[in-house]
């Protein structure tokens, strides 16, 4: 196990309360278990029928709760407590959102050329944003393929998982250290809720951090992109990383990803239908 327990029951300055409407026949909810940034840590609070469950390819620690009723409400704080990203977020393992395509090494390549260092990463970060649009296709770019293809010229529309699996995967084959971090954004204007969670990616070069969202950028109608959490204003919680998750307690192999939690049925995942997402600052809810 890498990942701590969940944090202590004291009050902390800020928590977030994730409440949803359990699907019809669901077996267990699927609860992503923390995770320690040079942010800080948010963690679930341990409750009465929730335990403690190992993600197969990371080692990561989530949690599996026993729905009772209709409804099922799970709370996050904030532990101030900071670290650097665990190495496990950079470490690739085999599956189709980890392999690409020997044309997107080539693609990547062109665009790169001889930078190095950030500027590199920051170079295939804007070759990323001039082929996405934001947006929640029914078939993703990847759908179909056992590999990361090469987008080539031209436009596709993808939600931040898709801009996000395409954007880690050229960093990967232009020999930059990535990784995918899953959470939650409340932007700024909405003053503490949100509707479902996030993504974003880190890197890692010569030994130092640094986080891309190229999808909020596009959000903002902006493809110069920088490095940095918030290019839109807001605040984010970052709980899980990782692409091609397996939870064998579960019987879910290759789990996209781990973003909020979510419905098992039959070792099938199940998105929660318009969960209520809050977060409170000091008690002011």
């Amino acid at each position: 196990m890498t990942a701590a327990p969940p944090v202590p029951v004291e009050t902390p300055p800020m928590q977030m309360t994730y409440s949803a409407r359990v699907p019809e026949g669901a077996e267990a909810v699927l609860i992503p278990g923390g995770l320690v940034t040079p942010h800080g840590r948010w963690a679930p609070v341990a409750t009465p029928g929730m335990d403690a469950i190992e993600e197969a390819t990371t080692g990561q620690r989530a949690y599996r709760l026993a729905p009772e009723g209709d409804e099922i409400a799970v709370t996050f704080r904030f532990d101030p407590s900071c670290g650097a990203y665990p190495d496990a977020i950079f470490t690739p393992h085999p599956s189709r959102f980890t392999r690409y395509a020997d044309d997107l090494v080539a693609e990547v390549d062109d665009i790169a050329g001889d930078r190095a260092g950030l500027e590199r990463a920051r170079a295939v970060a804007n070759h990323v944003a001039a082929r996405f649009t934001y947006g929640h296709p029914e078939a993703r770019f990847n759908d179909g393929f056992e590999v990361v293809p090469a987008l080539g010229c031209g436009l596709v529309e993808g939600s931040c998982v898709d801009i996000n699996t395409y954007f880690i995967a050229a960093l990967r084959a232009a020999g930059i250290e990535a990784g995918y971090v899953t959470g939650f954004f409340f932007p700024e204007e909405k003053g503490g809720t949100c509707e479902d969670g996030h993504c974003w990616v880190v890197t890692r070069i010569d030994g130092a951090s640094a986080e891309w969202d190229i999808a909020h950028h596009l959000k903002l109608g902006r493809r110069d992109i920088h490095p940095g959490l918030n290019p839109k204003p807001g605040r984010r919680l970052a709980c899980f990383h990782s692409m091609g998750l397996a939870f064998p307690d579960l019987g879910i192999s290759e789990m996209t990803a781990l973003i909020e939690p979510v419905a098992v049925l039959g070792g099938e995942v199940i998105p929660f239908e318009a969960p209520r997402i809050r977060l409170a600052f000091s008690g002011i809810r």
